[in-house]
Formats: C-alpha cells, structure tokens, sequence
C-alpha cells in the first residue's frame, strides 16, 4: 500500500503543534488526525465539534488527503463575530451621541 506524507496542525493561544505523518494513499481527514496522534497530545479535541480544514479551507472529515497537504484542526469559537461586531457598532453609536459636547 502506498503512502503519502501529510502534516496535522493544531493551535491554541499559546502553543502549536505540527505533526508530519505518513498515512495510507486514499486516507481521510478524520483518520489523518487519528492516525497522528495529536489527540493523545490534546485530548480537548473531538471531530465532532472541531472542524477541520486543508491550507485554510474547510472540508468535511471524509475529505480524501492528498500528498503534502496540511490538515488544520480548529477550535470551536468562544463568541459568535457577528455579535461582536453588532455590539461594537452599537458601542460606536453612543460614544458619538455624547462626543459633541464639548466646549469650544
């Protein structure tokens, strides 16, 4: 059986942790991160929360690898970017509200 190398990625605020690994021709991204052993290293991650990507894009887990491809294991966010930017907007409109009274 033909194999092919790969590398698995996983990042938290401090730390990242690259694995290059040889997997199976045909091998998906599921197996690729099982077969890494990243999960031993970082048992908070479960592919059936975290998403997984290749170079940036996301795929599903049973995305087939090809030969040097980096699949990339995200954490799941802590708040919703949209709400973010909501409230910052909302927090924008009352600063300039009161910002015009100052004197001259």
């Amino acid at each position: 059986m033909n194999e092919i190398e790969i590398e698995v990625v996983y990042a938290l605020p401090d730390i990242q942790t690259l694995l290059r690994v040889k997997v199976p021709e045909g091998a998906t991204a599921a197996q690729a991160v099982e077969l890494s052993g990243i999960m031993q290293k970082h048992p908070e991650i479960d592919l059936e929360k975290n998403k997984l990507g290749v170079f940036g894009k996301l795929v599903k887990t049973d995305t087939q690898l090809r030969e040097q491809d980096r699949v990339e294991i995200y954490r799941p966010l802590i708040a919703d970017p949209k709400e973010i930017r909501k409230k910052r907007a909302e927090e924008g409109k009352v600063m300039k509200k009161g910002g015009g009274d100052l004197p001259t």
